[in-house]
């Protein structure tokens, strides 16, 4: 700020020294100097003076300046001091903030506290009453019964059912497909209409568990079999029959192994490869259906878990199913049952077994469905007689004694199965199995050998398939239909001897007589008449079925239901001579079942 007043100094001095000079340039003379020099200090003097005001007014101008300078100071002070005092009153506001934000938080826990001990006071009341409840149904109507540590099941349905043949077969509510009449019989003439009760089926599982294992046991039976006295004039006694009976181990590894009587591994079942699981047709019929693979038989079966697969491998009871024409007497594979092995010495024949039949299946289980492949094994053996030397018509033998000579042949096949839900309301199923000598496991039991002519066996080559449509468009309606076909490959050879064709359905076959009427064989009313010179071999069995269930009520308390199907069945048989020409005879038939069944909870 002193730089003003030193320029107005010096503008000053400048201004006095001006004369100053001028006047020393135009004088001489000694007054003139002595004037001159009072002049001099006059002005030096008032200079002074002016300077010295000029200082006084410099420093006053400084004192103001450094009172401005310390007010400036103490202001900035004072807004630092402020900004501080705001920054202490912002934190402590949030910091207040905060604190308030807790107490609101713990207050709401506290009320959350606070109504979640009501609920769970509610919660707990109405857990105790439930178990309560519980306790009360488990001591006066109990799913399982306790004895010793295992739990027992009971299983089992009772039935009022009833069959409709336009053509009669004589049989009750199963089905002796291949047993279809040809118009050469009377009987296919005639219609037949049965009620009964006997598929109703009582049985019970029992389970018992381990830390590494659980245990069980199943049975069930129902009254589809006949005894030597069983008839329906009166009291309609029939025989109680052992459907299956068998034992199991289910380890926690996911291993199985399960022993007994039991549906055959090549029969579909809806989850692994488990018993108690299969897919069954829903007819009424208790042959259940044309196409369908199946057996129930004694066996052993293992299988494993592994993931979405399982694979399973099982050994189970054989028996053979022998067809031929023009046979020659030069073997045997088995014989009728003795009483005192407990086989039907009646009305039964039982093969020689070399071996059990052997079954491996891999069955897969991803989100939409249900899969399975596998194979089968199986060893036919008999005994033949060499040199057996026929004449040329067949009529005598020259068969020797003691040359009999014991020849296996090996047969088996493959099969496949899967079920796939559609939508939710359809589901599609699949069945096919082929090979040779599987025959016996067809619904239609259609033959698995035949012979050749020096009398060793021969398996047949034969395809079964199925296919299924089921639809559920209410929770208590169920509509299914089914179509299902089975073949038998003609199998023949010639003899060397004779020149006859032998084995199953040679074209030589006389089936004259399969489509002609026949009168009765007797007068006692229970002998009509049958087809003469009809030798034909089923070619093809086909059946179509359609029907529905309804389920009145499925609850607690049990299911009562009802059902219905109609089939169309179709026997179609290979060509034989029909005097100078060939024929092919076919038989069919159309059926209703009808059934309800209240099944026990």
């Amino acid at each position: 700020m002193t730089k003003p007043w030193m320029l107005v100094l010096a503008m000053s001095l400048a201004a006095t020294s001006a004369p100053i000079h001028a006047q020393t340039k135009t004088t001489t003379k000694t007054h003139k100097k002595t004037k001159a020099s009072s002049e001099l200090e006059e002005q030096l003097r008032a200079m002074r003076e002016t300077e010295s005001r000029m200082q006084v007014q410099i420093n006053e101008l400084r004192q103001q300046l450094a009172d401005r300078d310390a007010k400036l100071t103490g202001a900035a002070q004072v807004v630092q001091d402020a900004r501080a005092q705001a920054a202490q009153a912002t934190a402590k506001t949030a910091e207040i903030s905060e604190t308030v934000q807790q107490e609101d938080d713990r207050v709401k826990d506290l009320q959350g506290q606070i109504n979640t001990l009501g609920v769970t006071d509610a919660a707990a009341v109405k857990t105790v009453a439930d178990d309560q409840k519980k306790m009360a149904t488990a001591v006066e109507s109990p799913a399982t019964l306790h004895y010793k540590g295992v739990e027992i099941t009971p299983i089992g349905f009772f039935a009022a059912e009833s069959t409709y043949r336009t053509r009669s077969l004589n049989s009750d509510i199963n089905t002796p497909f291949n047993a279809t009449l040809f118009p050469g019989a009377a009987q296919a003439h005639t219609s037949e209409f049965n009620f009964t009760g006997r598929q109703s089926r009582i049985g019970a599982l029992v389970t018992g568990s381990l830390p590494w294992a659980k245990l069980g046991g199943y049975f069930e039976a129902d009254f589809l079999s006949a005894g030597a006295t069983s008839n329906e004039n009166q009291s309609n006694s029939y025989t109680l029959r052992q459907r299956q009976i068998f034992g199991q181990a289910l380890f926690t590894g996911g291993l199985s192994v399960y022993g007994g009587q039991m549906w055959s591994l090549v029969t579909e079942t809806k989850t692994g490869v488990d018993p108690r699981t299969e897919v069954l047709p829903q007819t009424p019929d208790a042959a259940y259906h044309v196409g369908f693979s199946w057996a129930r038989q004694p066996g052993v079966r293992i299988a494993q878990k592994l993931g979405i697969a399982t694979y399973a491998m099982s050994l189970e009871e054989s028996e053979y199913i022998f067809s031929a024409n023009n046979a020659n007497p030069n073997f045997f594979f088995g014989a009728p049952g003795v009483s005192g092995g407990v086989f039907n010495a009646f009305n039964g024949n039982y093969s020689n077994n070399v071996a059990p039949d052997v079954i491996v299946k891999a069955s897969f289980d991803p989100k939409f469905g249900h899969f399975e492949v596998g194979g089968i094994a199986r060893f036919f053996r008999d005994r033949h007689y060499l040199g057996y030397g026929l004449g040329v018509n067949g009529a005598g033998t020259t068969v020797p004694n003691g040359n009999g000579t014991n020849d296996t042949k090996i047969g088996g096949g493959f099969f496949a199965n899967a079920h796939v839900p559609m939508t939710k309301y359809f589901t599609l199923g699949a069945h096919l199995m082929q090979g040779d000598g599987v025959g016996r496991y067809g619904t239609s039991t259609l033959p698995d050998i035949t012979v050749h002519p020096d009398g060793t066996l021969a398996p047949i080559r034969s395809s079964q398939g199925l296919l299924s449509l089921e639809f559920h468009p209410a929770p208590k309606l169920d509509l299914f239909g089914y179509a299902g076909g089975e073949y038998a490959q003609r199998t023949v050879y010639r003899d060397p001897v004779s020149g006859k064709l032998v084995g199953y359905a040679p074209i030589t076959a006389n089936v004259a007589g399969c489509n002609t009427e026949y009168t009765p064989t007797s007068n006692t009313g229970y002998a009509p008449g049958i087809a003469n010179n009809c030798a034909a071999s089923t070619r093809a069995l086909l059946e179509g079925s359609a029907g529905f269930a309804y389920r009145f009520y499925q609850g607690p308390k049990g299911r009562l239901q009802y059902s219905m199907m109609y089939s169309y069945l179709d026997r179609a048989a290979w060509t034989g001579t029909i005097g100078s020409g060939t024929g092919a005879p076919k038989g069919t038939n159309n059926m209703v079942f009808t059934s309800f069944r209240y099944y026990i909870p």
